[in-house]
């Protein structure tokens, strides 16, 4: 066990507290890193940057430390905040026991489990009352001046808390290939929402409003193309599939990344690239395709024009000499995975541990999908996946 103490400097005392937390880490026989945030802090905002700053700490620690799980504590009284925040009209994710850490790509094949959320934050205080032990009361959680502390103080008089609401059902993935999901136009909203983060490569899910006229237009059978969270749908007939939209990488003007030698490096939140040999940078297709081989050339055909422009393409010394990342350089898509990871297909520990080896679990979300003559993903009773 690994004890992980993430320090915001946001309060005078916060190093003392990481103190206190090594102490009390120790004294349990469990190893303990202290974390700080360091950096400008936002004039707006400050909560969710802190949030996002946290989870990013902790999942390069716990990569660094091989560590594939990162335990939380949040009760239920923290998911009655949430929904009460959520209903108000906040971005916040919802609290669930087994979900995937949500920074990426320093959260890749990482999993965060929270086996208290039955629990109430009076029953943890009654607790460690009764073994004689204490704990700290950030100032923070009662400042008026934070949406969290308002929902705190609006639920303190209320003996019972707000259930959260479903997930909602993820039906509707009918398969992928590489950075290319395919979806049923019954595909849900919670289905669609995560292939769209997924292809796009961002971790920013779509507005409300956004999805459901997106899933209004599949619902319709129209055929049209839409961009939603650096993602392209392209819906013609039963066929709808979603891809990184290319046009995103002319807008930002994205530079090329650089590819130390032997260090697996994540490009655009969709492939992991391993270099065998220094001097070697990744760029996207788009604009260079016809700087690409015939065999090169070859591989890309079968894909949309769409998919063919956002697949990374090597530069090395001449800038014009374009190679499709492969197998001199180490590829591999991490859209399927992270996929699976956003909808529940991976519900074991044992399954990140294949992951972390480049082998998808044997019961993989997408695993022997077949499509139904409804255009409805089935499944037989037993798949595998070596």
């Amino acid at each position: 066990m690994l004890a992980l103490t993430v320090d915001h400097a946001l309060n005078p005392d916060s190093a003392g507290w990481s103190i206190r937390a090594e102490a009390a880490a120790r004294a349990l026989g469990a190893d303990w890193r202290g974390l700080v945030w360091r950096g400008d802090r936002p004039a707006t905002g400050l909560p969710a940057a802190a949030r996002l700053a946290r989870h990013r700490l902790l999942a390069d620690a716990a990569r660094k430390a091989g560590a594939r799980v990162i335990l939380l504590a949040h009760t239920a009284d923290d998911i009655a905040e949430s929904e009460l925040m959520r209903a108000q009209g906040s971005t916040l994710g919802r609290l669930r026991d087994w979900s995937p850490s949500p920074v990426w790509p320093e959260g890749r094949g990482l999993m965060l489990l929270r086996p208290l959320l039955d629990a109430r934050r009076a029953d943890l205080r009654a607790y460690l009352r009764d073994r004689n032990a204490d704990w700290i009361e950030d100032p923070a959680n009662d400042d008026p001046r934070f949406a969290r502390a308002r929902a705190r103080r609006s639920l303190a008089a209320t003996a019972s808390v707000l259930a959260p609401a479903p997930d909602g059902p993820v039906t509707g993935v009918l398969g992928v290939q590489d950075d290319v999901i395919r979806l049923s136009r019954q595909v849900t909203a919670r289905a669609l929402s995560a292939a769209l983060v997924c292809a796009g490569g961002g971790e920013r899910p779509p507005r409300g409003e956004r999805l459901a006229a997106i899933l209004e237009r599949l619902r319709s059978g129209q055929a049209f193309t839409a961009t939603l969270c650096g993602a392209r749908i392209d819906a013609n007939g039963e066929h709808v599939f979603v891809t990184r939209e290319p046009g995103e990488f002319r807008r930002l003007a994205s530079q090329p990344l650089p590819l130390p030698l032997g260090v697996e490096t994540v490009w655009d939140g969709r492939w992991s690239l391993t270099a065998p040999e220094d001097g070697w940078s990744v760029v996207p297709a788009v604009g260079r395709l016809a700087g690409l081989s015939d065999p090169d050339r070859a591989v890309l055909a079968p894909l949309s024009p769409a998919a063919r422009n956002a697949r990374p393409v090597l530069i090395r010394n001449a800038p014009d000499a374009s190679v499709l990342a492969g197998e001199g350089v180490k590829a591999k898509a991490l859209v399927e995975a992270r996929l699976a990871l956003a909808l529940d297909g991976m519900t074991h520990e044992l399954d990140l541990d294949a992951l972390a080896r480049g082998v998808l679990p044997r019961n993989h979300l997408f695993s022997g999908v077949t499509s139904s003559n409804d255009g409805a993903p089935t499944r037989p009773e037993e798949t595998r996946r070596e």
